[in-house]
Formats: structure tokens, sequence, C-alpha cells
């Protein structure tokens, strides 16, 4: 194993990160990305205030609480940005002030504080957001919500480019590997099934739907593939976790590359439902 001048603990890396700070969780995430950590409080402060509205105004769009939308962005918002957050820890304190990785922070703020407001304010007035191209304005920005989607989920790969380049060990743990298969995932899963959402209009809430969720499982419905996409950065990284803990090197890396591939089949399954 070889490695270069690192501030951080290389014994277990990057398991070792999670022993890093012997504070809080808010106070471990401040350290590692201080405006992705308040801008995820903010959405989810959000979240909170219009679940209290939800609660008073009654209103429906296609048999949902108009609210339910923007409560479950502002929730995904929040905990995207936390996950961002939390991976930039992974990169020395002078690699996250680059401007590469200072521009990624802001474009994943603007992007995703644009399609919150644009969701929320069209809730608020009793509209819908996607699928709208009802007036010329709209339209314009129901597409500007779509490019505004893509360069949200981009940001996953700067970051998964930058922990990759600035691994402090080689050959690299199977925990930064599945950080970075989840990152790359995210990134394409999320954006082939954001526009395979865009294009089709989800079922109503109506009988059969998840609770809450408003999932159709019977098929054409993309937000579980939506949902599979967006969330690899979370998940995949949690299994990379266990793996590098309890198995050998060999053993958990190869595991870790068919639970990977399992994750993209059984993605492949739900955008084929989605598809129908």
């Amino acid at each position: 194993m070889t490695t270069k001048p690192s501030t951080v603990s290389l014994a277990n890396w990057p398991l070792s990160e999670l022993n890093l700070f012997h504070g809080s969780l808010w106070e471990a995430l401040l350290e590692r990305q201080k405006l992705l950590a308040w801008f995820a409080l903010v959405m989810l402060v959000c979240a909170i205030v219009a679940s209290v509205v939800a609660i008073f105004d009654e209103r429906l769009i296609r048999g949902a609480n108009l609210w339910f939308k923007p409560i479950k962005f502002m929730i995904s918002t929040a905990a995207f940005a936390l996950t961002t957050a939390w991976f930039m820890g992974l990169l020395e304190p002078a690699q996250r002030q680059t401007p590469v990785m200072q521009s990624m922070v802001w474009v994943l703020i603007i992007t995703a504080s644009f399609e919150v407001i644009y969701i929320t304010g069209a809730a608020a007035l009793g509209g819908e957001s996607h699928h709208n191209i009802s007036t010329p304005f709209k339209a314009a920005m129901f597409g500007l919500m779509a490019v505004a989607a893509v360069a949200l989920t981009a940001t996953q790969a700067v970051l998964a480019w930058a922990i990759w380049r600035n691994a402090p060990v080689s050959p690299m743990p199977v925990a930064a590997q599945a950080v970075i298969i989840g990152l790359v995932l995210t990134w394409l899963l999320g954006t082939a099934s954001g526009f395979l959402l865009g294009g089709k209009q989800p079922p109503a809430f109506t009988q059969g739907a998840l609770p809450i969720l408003g999932w159709h499982l019977s098929g054409g419905d993309g937000r579980p593939a939506h949902f599979l996409g967006l969330h690899a950065h979370q998940l995949l990284p949690l299994l990379g976790f266990v793996l590098q803990r309890y198995l050998p090197y060999a053993l958990g890396s190869a595991l870790l590359w068919m639970g990977s591939a399992a994750y993209v089949v059984a993605w492949w399954w739900v955008t084929r439902l989605a598809l129908r």
C-alpha cells in the first residue's frame, strides 16, 4: 500500500473518518462543509413549516395534498446536501476549498433552491410545477427545472472524481470504492430516471398507490426508479462501510461490485415497469 502526505488517519480510511470528530454530528457536518450543512437545515425547517401548512390546507392536486410534493422535495434536498457535505470530509480541508469544489457546492445550492422555490410557489398557488406547460412561462420553467436537475446530479460526479483523485491510500479501500460508485450511480441513474420522469407524468394518487409516497409499483410510474437513482450515494456507501469493517479486502471488494451490479439491475427493473 502506498500513501501520500495527509492529515487524515490512514489506519482504516475512510472508516476512520467516522471517529475523527468527538463532538456532535452537527459539528462534524459544519467542519466538513458548512454551507451545505446550513442549507440542509434550512430545507428541513421549510419541510416542517410546509407540513404544518398542509394540515390546514386541504387542497388536492391529482388526488394528493398539494403540499406533499414540496415537502418531499425539501426532505430529499436536505438528504442530498447532507450526504454531499459528509463525503466532502473524505477530502483534505485544503482540497475542499479549491475553486472546483466550491463551485460544486454553489451549483448544488442554487439548482436545488431553484427547484424547491418553484415547486413550492406553484403549490401555494394551487397549480402543478411538473408537466405543466399550460403557458409559455410554465413550459419554460419546466424546462429550466430539467436543466437544474441535470446540474444537481452532476455535482456528485465532480465529488466522486475529487475523492478518487485525492485518495490518500492505494489500493482504494472498499468503503471508499463504495462512496465513489454510489456518487457516480447517483449521477448516471438519477439523471436517466429524471429524464424518464420528466417525459412521462406518473399516475395520480389513487387507490393502489403506496401510502404517503403515492407511488404505483404496478407500472407506469418513474418515481421508484428515480428514488433508487438519487439515493445510490447513500445506500451503496452503507454497504461498503459494512463490508470493509467485517470482511477481508478481496472478498469485500468483490461483494461490493456484485452488490452494485445488483443495484443497477434493480433500478433497471423498476425503470422497465415505469416504461409500461
